[in-house]
């Protein structure tokens, strides 16, 4: 059994012993600091959105997690079965202080978590995470008298105003997704993407839909991270019915994935480059992806006019940099979409709804459309590590090794050589250095990946 307690987050497995996983005993605790938190930095009432993925175990922590918000005085607005996304935009569109998704997103069906949000529907920074953190250890909080208990409304909607703010969007083309006529294979991984992504592609005017997997009620068909070896049925759905394209999400839609009318992967790493291809050619600006991502978002970027920023791993670094540099899209490389026209937020259904657009204008095939863009191959690869090993000594010894490369240690250390990269970064739960490389072929990336292993156990064993 597992509890991870991170700054973003609480996540765990069902079941067990409190202090061991995500049991109701943690959900209340961590539940209630974060009421606490809130609750002391705003003047009045307090207001939190609430809403969850499709897996088994949601209505229990949503019953929890509401119940106790009521208990700490704070008022709750429950929007159901939802996306991370939609609730991201509820926080904003609802005025409301904050807002917990109960989500475990591509973990397996025993894990739940809770992802917590701020005022303005986005993950909440390191500083307040650690004082989440510790107000949890400390039980430092105190539960409101009877006759200030927090209301519970209940508000399905928001899913529906989502899509209607994604077909508002200008790069959104409905009129050529209609005219195009496209056949379009779906895997929700049986959440919420069920519910989402067949209402959105009616609304853009798709007739032919070809669902699987689309029924939820949280039973995963198949481990739900959106990753070639995981998307074998779409693959031949798509194929047999002779659909354009397939989309694949993860439970909470904040990833997207892509698969070919030839049944081959576009790449989750492409579907960001994709888009923003597009988004590019109606709206010149700055890109934001992290370390770990392809090369290739910066050379559609660059070809268009603008300038490549590459952040620390972690969505709320990566949107910390678009606002820095007013990026006008970004993302991850693990097919998350970010628009901040739309919210700061990855956003799988914005995804569709651009790529369609994309496609449609494009004339092309989605495996024509993919081979347009560099070919670029990552490895990932990881050493593990004694406990006592000191990763911070190890980085740095990699870095005077390679100081005549362009370098950057804003998380770990990433070194390139030419169109080529490696980046090593510790681990945040295991004693283990992660090592991702890049090149134009898969054997380059993997003899660069390689090369920098034997560096780093050059450095242990010195």
């Amino acid at each position: 059994m597992t509890l991870i307690k991170s700054i973003s987050g609480i996540r765990g497995t069902i079941g067990g012993k409190p202090g061991d996983c995500l049991s109701p005993v943690d959900i209340v605790k961590f539940t209630s600091a974060f009421a606490g938190i809130l609750k002391r930095e705003t003047e009045g009432r307090v207001k939190v959105v609430v809403g969850r993925d499709a897996r088994v175990s949601g209505e229990m922590v949503n019953n929890l997690v509401t119940g106790t918000l009521s208990g700490m005085g704070v008022d709750v607005v429950d929007v159901g079965l939802s996306t991370t996304p939609t609730v991201e935009m509820a926080v904003t569109d609802l005025g409301a202080n904050g807002g917990i998704i109960l989500t475990a997103s591509h973990n397996p069906w025993q894990w739940n978590a809770l992802k917590l949000l701020n005022s303005q529907g986005e993950f909440i920074s390191a500083e307040l995470g650690s004082q989440l953190l510790s107000m949890a250890n400390s039980g430092d909080f105190t539960y409101t008298e009877v006759d200030k208990i927090g209301t519970i409304t209940y508000d399905d909607s928001q899913i529906r105003k989502h899509i209607e703010k994604i077909l508002a969007l200008p790069q959104v083309n409905s009129f050529a997704i209609k005219m195009a006529r496209f056949r379009v294979a779906i895997d929700a991984v049986n959440s919420t993407g069920g519910i989402a992504i067949p209402l959105l592609l009616r609304a853009l005017g798709v007739e032919q839909i070809d669902e699987l997997y689309c029924t939820p009620d949280g039973r995963f068909p198949h481990n739900p991270e959106p990753l070639p070896e995981n998307l074998e049925e779409i693959s031949k759905l798509v194929v047999k019915n002779k659909a354009h394209v397939g989309f694949v999400v993860d439970p909470d839609v904040d990833r997207l994935a892509i698969v070919c009318e030839d049944g081959g992967m576009f790449g989750e790493e492409y579907t960001l480059v994709a888009v923003a291809d597009y988004v590019l050619s109606t709206t010149p600006g700055n890109t934001v992806s992290n370390m770990s991502s392809t090369r290739a978002l910066r050379d559609v970027t660059e070809k268009a006019g603008g300038r490549h920023f590459a952040s620390a791993v972690g969505e709320v670094n990566v949107v910390e940099k678009m606002k820095e540099v007013n990026a006008v899209i970004g993302g991850e490389g693990n097919g998350g979409v970010i628009l901040p026209e739309l919210h700061y937020g990855r956003d799988a259904l914005a995804g569709i709804a651009l790529f369609l657009s994309h496609l449609a204008q494009s004339g092309k095939r989605v495996s024509a459309l993919r081979n347009t863009y560099p070919n670029y191959y990552i490895s990932k690869n990881k050493i593990q590590l004694s406990p006592e090993m000191d990763v911070d000594a190890i980085l740095k010894s990699i870095s005077l090794k390679y100081k005549n490369q362009p370098i950057n240690t804003e998380d770990g250390v990433k070194i390139e050589f030419g169109n080529e990269w490696v980046h090593l970064r510790r681990s945040n739960t295991e004693p283990i250095i992660r090592i991702y490389s890049e090149s134009d072929s898969e054997s380059k990336a993997d003899v660069l990946a390689r090369k920098i292993i034997d560096d780093i156990r050059d450095v242990i064993r010195g």
